[in-house]
C-alpha cells in the first residue's frame, strides 16, 4: 500500500520522482504528492499535491516548471482521513517535509501532546503527527539524522518514512519498520523507494533495509544505522529485474499481460526440476530434510488469493503426503486462542513478502514455539522471506495488476513441489508416483499455454453476463478454492457481486438466490466428483439459472438452452486447479473490460497490503 520515492542527485530529480510514482501505481493509491528543495538562493520547500492519479501531479509539475536536486514523493492509500488534497502527503512542519507508509497506532496521543505545545493540525492523517513531532525534536536534537532517530523512538506502529529539510538541504533521511523500503545506489546520486521497480530508471544496485534501520542519503554516499545509532553494513544487490519487465508491451492491461505470462512464469518456477529425475527437499533450504522429517502436520497462513492457494494445497498435502493440514486467514490467526505444536511446519504464502497480516501471523506462530517455518514468496529479499527458516522463491516476475494471476499459479506450483518433498522425506511417495507427478509438472507450462488460447471464446461469454449484478461460482473438492478465487477476481475488477460455494451446499441456502438473472459459473473437472456436480447443475437449471461451465474433455455435459460449455484442452489430475483458474481469470478480465472499470487499479484496493 502506498509508495515512497526519495532522490538526491546531480540532475533534476522531479522526473525521477514522478516516474518512480508511476511505477508504484500498482500498489494502490488515491492521491499523490511531492516536495522538493528549491535551490534559488536560500533553499525553500515547494510542495505539490493532487487527488487522483499521478498524471494530475505530473501536470502540476509541468505547469510550474518544477526543478530540484533533492526531493521526496508519495502515493497515498487512505487510512486516516478521506482522500483529499489536505490529507495527501508530503506533510510539512516548519521547514521540513515527511512522507510515510504504514500506520502510527499512537498518533492520537502524539497529536494531543503536540497540540498542547502549540502545533496546529490541518489534516486527519497520522503522518502529520510525525512531521510535527520531528520538528519538535529538532529543538533538542539539531542534527536532522539524530532528530529522526529520536522521533522514531516515540512512534508505535509500522512505518517507512522519507524526510527532507530546509535547514539540512544536503541530505535526505529514510527509515523503515514494518513497511518495505530500499535504497538505490546510482552513479549521479542516491535514491530510496518502496519497490525496486521505481528505481530501475536510474539504477539496478539496491540495498534492502531491515526493520529498525535508518539511512542517510547524500550526493556522495550513504550510511545506514540502527535506530540507536549503531552503524550497520547492508549488502548491495544487483536487481535481476529489467525496465522491460514492468512495461505493458503489446497488452492492453498488466492483468492481461500477466495472465499470458503464466506459462513462462511456471516454466521459470519449475526450472529447478527440469533436468532431474526426483524432487529434492533442499529446494526449500539446506535444513529442509531434517525439518520435513520432523513434521507431523502443516499449518498454512495467508491472505486473499494466497489463502486460496493454501486451500488447494491442503487437498494435495493430505492426499499425497498424508499429513494433516489446516489453512488459516493470517489476519484472524493471531487473534484467537490456538494450540501450538512444535512438530507443525508453518507455511506462509505472500506475493510481495511484505503482507503485514501474514508477517505478523508468522511472528506470532514463532512466538508460540513453532519454529519450523517456510515462506513461499515472489520477492527474495522481502521481510517474510527473511523471517522464515526455509523459503521457496517463485519466479513469477513483477506482478503489477492488483488482481493476482501469475503469482497465484506459481504459488500452486511451489506448493505442489512442497507436497512431493514432504511425501518423499516421510516415505509416502513411490518412485513411480514421483516420476508421474514430475512429468505433469514439467508439462504444466504447455498445458496452461493451451488454456490461454481459449481467450476469444471466454471474451464472448463475458459479453453475455457482464451486465449482471450478481454471480454464483460452484466447485467441488480441490476445485472449490478455485471457485472462490474466480469469485474474488470478478469482485475485484468488475465490481460484480460474486459468491462461491461448494456445489453440494446449494440445497443448504444458496439455491434460494438462483433465478434467470443469476449466472452460475461452474468448475467441472473430469474427476471422481463429476457425477455429483452434474446433479448440482441440474438443480440450478430446474430453477431457471443460466450455467457457464468450464469442463474437461470427456465430461459429457451437453450444451443446451441456458447451458454454455467451454472445454479445456486436457484433464490434468491433481494439478487440474492450476489449469481451471486461468479461464476464470480471463472471464473476470473481459467482464471488467465490458463494464469499463479500471482493471489494473480497482477502486479501494491495493496490491501490497502493508497495514493491518
Amino acid at each position: 500500500m502506498c509508495g515512497i520515492v526519495t532522490a538526491i542527485a546531480r540532475r533534476n530529480i522531479v522526473p525521477v520522482l514522478l516516474e518512480g510514482l508511476r511505477k508504484l501505481e500498482y500498489r494502490g493509491y488515491d492521491s499523490a504528492g511531492l516536495a522538493v528543495l528549491k535551490q534559488n538562493g536560500t533553499p525553500t520547500l515547494q510542495r505539490l499535491r493532487a487527488v487522483g492519479r499521478v498524471a494530475e501531479l505530473a501536470a502540476q509539475a509541468d505547469a510550474t516548471g518544477l526543478s530540484a536536486e533533492i526531493g521526496i514523493a508519495h502515493t497515498r492509500w487512505a487510512t486516516h482521513g478521506v482522500p483529499s488534497e489536505r490529507n495527501a502527503h508530503p506533510h510539512i512542519s516548519g521547514g521540513l517535509a515527511v512522507v510515510h507508509n504504514g500506520i502510527i497506532e499512537n498518533f492520537e496521543e502524539l497529536r494531543d501532546a503536540l497540540r498542547a505545545k502549540g502545533y496546529a493540525f490541518t489534516s486527519e492523517t497520522d503522518t502529520e503527527a510525525i512531521a510535527h513531532l520531528l520538528h519538535d525534536k529538532l529543538k533538542t536534537h539539531p542534527d536532522l539524522f539524530d532528530a529522526v532517530r529520536a522521533t522514531l523512538a516515540d512512534l508505535v506502529g509500522a512505518y517507512a518514512i522519507g524526510v527532507i529539510s530546509e535547514i539540512d538541504q544536503g541530505r535526505a533521511i529514510v527509515a523503515r519498520k514494518g513497511s518495505p523500503l530500499l535504497l538505490g545506489i546510482g552513479e549521479d546520486g542516491h535514491y530510496a523507494a518502496s519497490d525496486t521497480a521505481a528505481l530501475l530508471q536510474v539504477t539496478r544496485k539496491v540495498v534492502y533495509l531491515e526493520d529498525g534501520d535508518v539511512a542517510e542519503l547524500r550526493l556522495d554516499g550513504y550510511r545506514v544505522t540502527r535506530q540507536d545509532g549503531t552503524p550497520v553494513d547492508r549488502p548491495v544487490h544487483i536487481s535481476s529485474l529489467s525496465a522491460d519487465a514492468v512495461e505493458l508491451g503489446k497488452y492492453r492491461h498488466y492483468m492481461q499481460k500477466e495472465i499470458f505470462e503464466q506459462p513462462q512464469a511456471l516454466a521459470n518456477t519449475l526450472e529447478i526440476i527440469a533436468g532431474g529425475g526426483s524432487v529434492s527437499p533442499q529446494l526449500f533450504g539446506s535444513d529442509a530434510v531434517d525439518v520435513f522429517a520432523a513434521t507431523r502436520r502443516v499449518l498454512i497462513l495467508a491472505c486473499g488469493t494466497s489463502y486460496h492457494a493454501g486451500l488447494v494445497a491442503r487437498y494435495w498435502l493430505e492426499a499425497i503426503a498424508k499429513l494433516p493440514c489446516s489453512v488459516e486467514i493470517a489476519s484472524e490467526y493471531r487473534y484467537r486462542e490456538s494450540v501450538p505444536d512444535p512438530e507443525t511446519l508453518v507455511v506462509v504464502i505472500s506475493q510481495s513478502g511484505e503482507t503485514a497480516d501474514t508477517l505478523a501471523a508468522l511472528k506470532f506462530a514463532k512466538g508460540l514455539g513453532m519454529t519450523k517455518t517456510l515462506a513461499i514468496c515472489n520477492v527474495p529479499e522481502s521481510a517474510i522471506v527473511r523471517e522464515a527458516a526455509l523459503r521457496f522463491i517463485t519466479r513469477a516476475g513483477p506482478e503489477i495488476g492488483v488482481a493476482s494471476t501469475k503469482a497465484f499459479t506459481t504459488q500452486l506450483a511451489a506448493l505442489a513441489l512442497l507436497t512431493l518433498a514432504l511425501a518423499k522425506v516421510n516415505n509416502r511417495l513411490s518412485e513411480a508416483d514421483e516420476a508421474s507427478h514430475l512429468a505433469l509438472l514439467r508439462h504444466l507450462p504447455v498445458a496452461v499455454a493451451k488454456v490461454v488460447e481459449l481467450e476469444p471464446e471466454i471474451e464472448r461469454w463475458a459479453q453475455r453476463f457482464a451486465g449482471k449484478h450478481h454471480a454464483l461460482f460452484l466447485g467441488r473438492g480441490m476445485h472449490y478454492p478455485i471457485a472462490l478465487e474466480g469469485a474474488l477476481k470478478l469482485k475485484e475488477i468488475s465490481y460484480i457481486h460474486a459468491e462461491a460455494y461448494p456445489a453440494g451446499e446449494l440445497k443448504h441456502g444458496p439455491l434460494a438466490l438462483v433465478d434467470k438473472e443469476m449466472p452460475v459459473i461452474a468448475v467441472a473437472p473430469n474427476d471422481s466428483l463429476l457425477e455429483k456436480l452434474k446433479s448440482n447443475l441440474q438443480e440450478v437449471r430446474a430453477r431457471g439459472g443460466e450455467l457457464y461451465v468450464f469442463a474437461d474433455v470427456g465430461c459429457e455435459i451437453a450444451e443446451s438452452e441456458g447451458v454454455h460449455i467451454l472445454h479445456l484442452p486436457e484433464h490434468y489430475g491433481l494439478l487440474s486447479p492450476i489449469l481451471h483458474v486461468v479461464p476464470l481469470q480471463l472471464l473476470s478480465y473481459h467482464a471488467a473490460l465490458v463494464k469499463g472499470t479500471d482493471v489494473d487499479k480497482p477502486r479501494n484496493l491495493a496490491k501490497s497490503v502493508t497495514v493491518e
